[in-house]
């Protein structure tokens, strides 16, 4: 943000926020709309617009207030808030559209200003016998005034311009409900409770009376300008936010009760023929339209500069042009300029109903980011997000949903046009703008609480005991990450969907600054690899002088999905044995811990095509099968696996095949697995062929064999000849602790 954003002259109160935005709410809707809105829905409905138009205004104010008082707001208010929550980009595609709809804001007060005319048109035509047919002879000049006054002698001429508005908008007010009519007099008090008899849409009102109670926000441009903004901008803006609608409720009340609901809504100037005195009403409804057009032109040039300020546009001498204010008060002047163009191209379009809806739709966007903002820092944490005043967390939930469900309700088009000029806009600053990107900081914040929350929810949860509920939970330890990528992938393909996987890189040192430093070089190469492969797995590093202390240290790991570990994965070379030697030497430690042991055989033929998963069933290692099954159906659910098949190839003597081989068959049909009974093959035990020449010849293409072994095997004293003797692809080897039960 650049300094001269931040005014050297800050010397406005808490006053100036709230008669800016009580200016802004008590406006020109108030004044030409809300009793049409009273006629067409009734009393009742204009209770439930207000209502709920307020489940979007007090989120906002809260959230806004909230924000407020944790950070210095500096120029630009709204914008500076978003674009250092939600980063600059973000930030600058809301603020844009934001910026554009304070500027047109300012059209749209300047032409309602127009209707305050209304009242007279009939005494020109009848004195001086001349028709006004265009209000654009008064707005026009009107907003010229107003460009002249700020251009020249900015903001605090304005304020004390503003003083004087409020002031007759607070004498009109007096004097209308002060004011009485004969239809007053016999009044039935049961129509209050009586539905209106109109064909207007509830939501088509709504839409029409929205833009009343907006404006809570307005004061926070002014942020810049304020001797405590932490004080000022809380107090200002609840207070207007919730004064004002405690008027729109006497309002409705005092509109029901003094003219008919065909005056109500055919009668703009309806008001005018209750209060006291008549003329009071289009005075205060020019007196609201200027000071809200003023409150206006003061807050988007403001927003223009802070978005200049950040280098946001692609051209660096518009943003430099933009950011320029004047040295002596820091006025805004070149942002005012341009404003001033946008503002008077919309008062020649004229139509107050269309710029309204405009307005209301970059208004929701902008309240909605306000509360997702406020929404999110309160799951983030963040010891940094310290602000003095605190709003709930279900408030600003409910404003943000309100807003996205107000949007499409007022008018779907619009709505999607905001959003997809957003995006666009979004989209353009970050091709061409050297600016910082998005959220990912507070999002990320939110994930890691969200994350820490199920952890202790799933630690104290009541575990399942039962062997039907298994799943992997698989450590892999291995000190050769980058010189073969089997593990990595095996890892990757168990993770995928049913299992979950924690890859540890094993780097063997003493602990130092530099070993540290070299481990996480190494991480941050394996993050990247996972993310270019789409992997779910999740990434570690233990540093480690011995191989048995980095096994003890990797079984001690926490699991990441509130699952415990259950399984150790190990990768080696085949035919280089010191790393199988090690394995073997620490199983006890692996059955400490309760792990099955899976053990990966990479060779030169790594995994083929990926077409064809063998899983050889012996008589020995019977008990390892359902779990041999179960790992290769879930490495087929992976999509590189897609065209991928698994057979099944088993052991047994002759007399004894036809009862396992139909035992096969119903095991994988009962448990739905994807095997055709056609893969299933029962091989007899043949003396003159052992089983790893039966293994040589039948998974000879096989893509990955699946072999099963037992605790026995390794207590043998040449145990690491088991896994000797293979000239196929790439091996798994299997060992259950307890035998799987496939349902």
């Amino acid at each position: 943000m650049s300094k001269s954003l931040i005014s050297t002259k800050a010397n406005f109160g808490t006053l100036p926020v709230f008669l800016t935005a009580i200016s802004t709410i008590l406006g020109a809707v108030m004044f030409l709309r809300f009793g049409f809105s009273v006629g067409s829905v009734g009393f009742l409905g204009t209770l439930a617009i207000i209502f709920i138009g307020h489940l979007v205004t007090i989120p906002t104010a809260l959230a806004l207030a909230e924000i407020a008082t944790n950070q210095k707001v500096e120029g630009g208010g709204e914008y500076f808030i978003i674009s250092r929550s939600f980063g600059i980009n973000i930030g600058a595609a809301i603020g844009i559209t934001l910026y554009l709809s304070q500027a047109i804001s300012v059209a749209f007060y300047v032409i309602a200003f127009g209707e305050a005319f209304e009242a007279i048109k009939p005494w020109v035509a009848e004195t001086f016998g001349y028709e006004l047919y265009d209000n654009r002879l008064f707005t026009i000049p009107a907003l010229l005034l107003l460009i002249w006054l700020m251009v020249t002698k900015g903001a605090d001429l304005g304020m004390k311009a503003l003083y004087i508005v409020v002031a007759i908008l607070a004498i009109s007010l007096v004097l209308f409900f002060f004011g009485s009519t004969s239809y007053s007099e016999v009044f039935d008090s049961s129509l209050l409770f009586k539905k209106a008899a109109s064909n207007k849409d509830f939501f088509y009102v709504f839409a029409i009376i929205f833009p009343a109670f907006t404006g809570m926000t307005a004061g926070v441009g002014l942020s810049g300008d304020l001797k405590d903004p932490k004080k000022s901008i809380p107090y200002g803006t609840l207070s207007a936010t919730i004064i004002g609608m405690v008027i729109y409720v006497f309002i409705a009340l005092k509109l029901i009760s003094s003219a008919s609901p065909e005056d109500l809504v055919n009668d703009q100037l309806i008001m005018s023929k209750i209060a006291l005195w008549g003329p009071i009403i289009p005075i205060g409804l020019a007196a609201a339209t200027i000071s809200s057009a003023l409150g206006s032109l003061m807050v988007a040039p403001r927003t223009l500069q802070a978005i200049g300020g950040d280098g946001v546009f692609p051209n660096s001498k518009l943003n430099y042009w933009l950011s320029r204010s004047t040295s002596k008060n820091n006025e805004p002047r070149n942002a005012t300029i341009l404003t001033s163009f946008i503002a008077l191209f919309f008062v020649l379009m004229g139509d107050v109903n269309a710029v309204a809806e405009i307005i209301s739709m970059f208004f929701m966007v902008t309240y909605g980011s306000l509360c997702l903002i406020s929404f999110m820092q309160h799951f983030a944490a963040d010891p940094s997000y310290r602000p003095s005043f605190k709003s709930k967390w279900y408030f600003s939930l409910l404003g943000a949903v309100m807003c996205v469900f107000l949007m499409f309700k007022i008018n779907t088009t619009y709505a999607f046009s905001a959003l997809i000029l957003m995006t666009l806009i979004y989209f353009y600053i970050t091709i061409k703008s050297n600016t910082e990107k998005g959220m990912a900081t507070i999002f990320q914040s939110v994930i890691y609480q969200f994350s820490r929350t199920m952890q202790v929810f799933l630690q104290k949860a009541e575990k399942e005991k039962v062997l039907e509920s298994w799943r992997p939970g698989v450590l892999c330890l291995s000190k050769d990450s980058f010189e073969r990528y089997g593990a990595f992938e095996m890892m990757k393909w168990i993770s995928y969907r049913y299992g979950f996987g924690s890859f540890i890189h094993f780097e063997k040192g003493y602990f130092s600054k530099e070993s540290k430093l070299i481990a996480e070089n190494k991480l941050n190469k394996l993050i990247k690899k996972a993310s270019e492969s789409n992997s779910n797995v999740f990434l570690q590093t233990i540093i480690s002088p011995s191989n048995t202390a980095a096994i003890v240290q990797a079984i001690q790991q926490p699991a990441i999905s509130g699952q415990a570990n259950n399984m150790m994965l190990f990768e080696y070379k085949r035919g280089e044995n010191e790393w199988l030697s090690t394995i073997i030497d620490n199983y006890s430690l692996l059955k400490t811990a309760n792990y099955d042991l899976c053990i990966l055989d990479s060779s030169d033929k790594g995994f083929g095509f990926k077409k064809d998963i063998h899983v050889w069933i012996r008589k020995q290692d019977y008990e390892n099968a359902n779990l041999m099954i179960l790992l290769s159906y879930i490495i087929l659910g992976h999509p590189d696996w897609k065209k991928g098949k698994i057979k099944i190839f088993a052991t047994f003597p002759k007399e004894s095949m036809a009862i396992e081989e139909k035992n096969l068959i119903d095991l994988t049909a009962s448990g739905r697995l994807p095997i055709s009974p056609n893969n299933i093959r029962v091989l007899p035990l043949d003396h003159d062929k052992s089983s790893k020449d039966l293994i040589n010849e039948y998974s000879a293409d096989a893509d990955l064999t699946l072999i099963g072994f037992h605790e026995a095997a390794l207590k043998a004293e040449n145990s690491i000849e088991i896994f000797g003797g293979y000239s196929i692809g790439n091996i798994l080897f299997v060992n259950t602790l307890k035998s799987k039960f496939i349902k």
